[in-house]
């Protein structure tokens, strides 16, 4: 049992690594996800809570992307600004103390540091069905899923 939360988490950093080791490609400067939690809700029967800690480095920025189907997610700048938009939503400037949400099935479009010069801190906590994956996927491979969805 205290080798699932281990394990999980380290699901969710190969999964996180393998999305955004891609963008690094594109990308010059990219974010890094750390995984700071993994664990099922006790009292919600088949929810779980995954927590993750994304650093951005100056300039750097997350290609488009969407979450697993489950996923509600609650997003908390702890430092620095972050420009963030969730599907055709308007682009959002955040400020430390700041925060933002993704219902299940959101595109986030834009999620990058503003600063050229500072770093940025974004804590993102997920609410999944239990075993519901890849946490995250690249817009591009998800979104031939979304368009069967409104088909």
């Amino acid at each position: 049992m205290k080798n699932k939360p281990r394990l999980a988490a380290g699901l969710i950093a190969a999964a996180m690594a393998g999305l955004f080791g891609a963008a690094a490609a594109a990308h010059e400067k990219t974010e890094t996800v750390t995984p700071a939690l993994q664990q099922e809700i006790p009292n919600i029967p088949g929810k779980s809570l995954t927590a993750v800690v994304v650093d951005y480095a100056p300039g750097a920025a997350s290609p488009a992307h969407m979450h697993a189907k489950s996923a509600f997610i609650y997003a908390y700048v702890v430092s620095g600004s972050i420009e963030s938009q969730v599907n055709d939503g308007p682009k959002q400037l955040l400020h430390a103390g700041q925060s933002f949400y993704e219902p299940p099935g959101a595109r986030h479009t834009v999620s990058r540091n503003a600063s050229k010069t500072k770093p940025a801190k974004l804590l993102a906590v997920f609410v999944t069905d239990t075993g519901d994956s890849p946490l995250t996927t690249p817009a591009a491979q998800s979104d031939s899923g979304s368009m069967e969805k409104k088909q």
